[in-house]
């Protein structure tokens, strides 16, 4: 059902559909229109592997140390 939210239109999931599409309170989703309607689908965040991000040190790009004391 689609509801007016304040000056938006908002689109109210149900608990079954939200379970089945493995959507959860607070994630980011994205909404893209084509010729057979609209397709939500959820946005994933990148997973990032230590090997890929120790691999992205530069001396350019590293910083001192930083005493945090005892």
């Amino acid at each position: 059902m689609i509801q007016k939210w304040g000056n938006s239109l908002a689109l109210r999931i149900s608990k079954t559909l939200a379970a089945e599409a493995r959507l959860v309170e607070g994630e980011q989703v994205e909404l893209c229109c084509n010729s057979d309607g609209i397709l939500l689908k959820p946005r994933h965040r990148k997973r990032y592997r230590l090997r890929e991000l120790v691999a992205g040190i530069r001396d350019t790009n590293r910083h001192s140390e930083v005493s945090f004391g005892p």
